[in-house]
């Protein structure tokens, strides 16, 4: 079955206690992450990863505290879940279907599963798994111990929206066999 994974927004600013608009717990899946980028670089297994880029003046940022933005050591990877034949995407929504040509390389693909992975569930994961629910009949699988919240409700909504739509919540060790 041709996969893709999908890590969306694993980004320092986001997974660090240091970051500016960290996610609490989120440095206990940035391992997590690394496991699985690198066994999809192994496997050949397709791997798009989303990150945040903001300008400094970004309007966003009266929403949210300022974060991701471009040039920044907050907008990067953190090194350990950079792996070789990763195709990286910047966006300045929360949309990943909104950055230029993501919606076109998943098409290119032509996936017939898509696991993602990353932060933040509620946003910018429930984002990526909306688009692919609208898109395509793909199988869909959330990867539940590579994902964390803001808010467990709302995080709680994601799983059971993705599970009544058909999707799947599965562990990382079931990714990794």
């Amino acid at each position: 079955m041709k996969t893709v994974f999908i890590d969306v927004d694993t980004q320092i600013d986001f997974v660090f206690p240091a970051g500016s608009l960290y996610v609490p717990g989120a440095e206990q899946i940035v391992p997590v992450i690394a496991r699985l980028n690198a066994h999809a670089s192994a496997s050949n297994i397709p791997l798009v990863c989303t990150t945040d880029a903001h300008p400094e003046n970004d309007p966003e940022f009266r929403m949210w505290p300022p974060h991701c933005i471009v040039g920044t050591v907050g907008q990067q990877k953190p090194q350990v879940t950079l792996v070789p034949n990763q195709t990286l995407f910047r966006k300045v929504t929360t949309n990943a279907f909104a950055a230029p040509g993501f919606s076109e390389l998943l098409d290119s693909i032509g996936a017939e599963r898509y696991v993602v992975y990353g932060v933040v569930t509620e946003i910018c994961v429930s984002a990526v798994i909306r688009g692919l629910l609208q898109r395509n009949h793909a199988r869909i699988e959330l990867v539940t111990d590579a994902v964390r919240h803001l808010d467990p409700t709302s995080a709680h909504k994601v799983f059971t929206d993705l599970t009544s739509a058909s999707g799947y919540l599965v562990p990382s060790e079931q990714m990794l066999r």
